[in-house]
């Protein structure tokens, strides 16, 4: 498609080169067909989808230290999906999911340039219900709380989609919608840890955030209990 420019860096996460062609900046914008107005993306948030942001390192490098097994994994609100790249390439059984409409082209790109093979990925919106999708072990995310209603939306979503003794795994970048998140998180029955992030992985710049950690008892009253 044209319209924007891109670029192509290789990033080092856990130790591993990983190619990633993304938006060569903010100012990028191409919506011939207003797809992108229809779903409900702004011009100003439409590259950021397309960008290499802080939040997702940090959460590409912790999922590239994690065991896997056999746990089905999503990445919600994927952009790039580094996270999904890391896991791809161990041989996970990773999905990922975005709402904006190129993110799967280049998903396909990115698996292309690192010689892996196809994906899952599903084209998914966290306002409504999505039952093609299924159930995951693991649901994991970054940077993905910058506006006021996406807590709510987002911890409906992962109950949704989680099993019933689900892990979740979200990078936040203290935007300021935590609190609401956990909040939301904790009426869905799940208990929550959370660990301090001050810098990006590989002796990298400062970096300030958390790295959020929520299990959902297999009995959400007791999980209420303890949170």
């Amino acid at each position: 498609m044209t319209g924007y420019q891109t670029k192509t860096q290789t990033l080092a996460i856990g130790g591993v080169d990983t190619i990633v062609r993304s938006l060569l900046d903010r100012q990028q914008f191409a919506d011939p067909a207003g797809v992108a107005e229809r779903a409900g993306i702004s011009s100003a948030a439409w590259p950021l989808f397309g960008l290499v942001w802080p939040s997702a390192l940090v959460l590409a490098a912790h999922l590239q230290a994690q065991p896997l097994g056999t746990q089905r994994i999503l990445e919600v609100g994927c952009g790039l999906a580094l996270a999904s790249l890391v896991v791809h390439r161990r041989h996970g059984c990773v999905t990922a999911s975005d709402h904006h409409p190129l993110t799967e082209g280049f998903l396909s790109e990115n698996l292309r340039l690192n010689a892996m093979g196809p994906m899952p990925y599903w084209p998914g919106d966290w306002s409504s219900s999505q039952p093609g999708l299924g159930r995951f072990d693991l649901i994991m995310g970054s940077d993905v709380l910058y506006e006021r209603d996406h807590p709510g939306q987002l911890a409906w979503f992962i109950s949704q989609h989680a099993l019933p003794a689900a892990r979740v795994i979200v990078v936040d970048p203290d935007r300021g919608n935590r609190a609401a998140f956990h909040r939301a998180m904790h009426a869905e029955g799940f208990e929550r840890s959370e660990t301090r992030v001050d810098s990006l992985p590989g002796g990298g710049a400062p970096y300030k955030g958390r790295l959020l950690h929520y299990h959902r008892a297999s009995d959400p009253a007791q999980a209420g209990r303890n949170a």
